[in-house]
């Protein structure tokens, strides 16, 4: 009995893997789809999302969050500064750190996709009750915390 329940629940997992992957595809096809609008790439998108969640940051610090290596990391931010969206700003307390501060052209535009972003998942969810997202809400954040230990 103990074994039919563990190949039941291995069933329904690997049916939310594979939902998980496929709705993480699509959110990630449309936020690609709303960036042909603006002038950023999307690694670009992503490095401005954790500068604007998180305030300023080492170049080391932004690469460790994107999983990139620090060259690149470095790259990106000289485009992204050509472009006036982030500004390097020696730290307060140690002149040899130097961190990246995002400038308000880098913040409207995260501010704009992302509300973009949220329409098309408002538009998605028309079909949901209230109490369906609610519940959908606090299940995605329990699984995001215990992801996150």
């Amino acid at each position: 009995m103990v074994q039919k329940q563990d190949n039941e629940l291995n069933i329904i997992v690997g049916e939310t893997e594979k939902s998980l992957r496929y709705i993480a595809a699509i959110i990630k096809q449309k936020g690609r789809e709303i960036l042909n609008h603006y002038t950023i790439t999307p690694p670009q998108f992503v490095a401005l999302q954790w500068l604007h969640e998180n305030g300023d940051m080492t170049i080391g610090e932004l690469s460790n969050k994107m999983y990139l290596a620090c060259s690149t990391t470095t790259d990106l931010i000289d485009r992204m500064e050509k472009n006036q969206l982030v500004v390097r700003v020696k730290d307060v307390n140690d002149r040899r750190v130097v961190r990246i501060h995002l400038l308000e052209e880098g913040a409207r535009i995260i501010e704009e996709v992302i509300d973009k972003r949220q329409g098309y998942l408002t538009e998605v969810l028309s079909s949901f009750s209230k109490d369906e997202i609610i519940i959908l809400e606090k299940l995605l954040g329990k699984l995001h915390h215990e992801m996150k230990e």
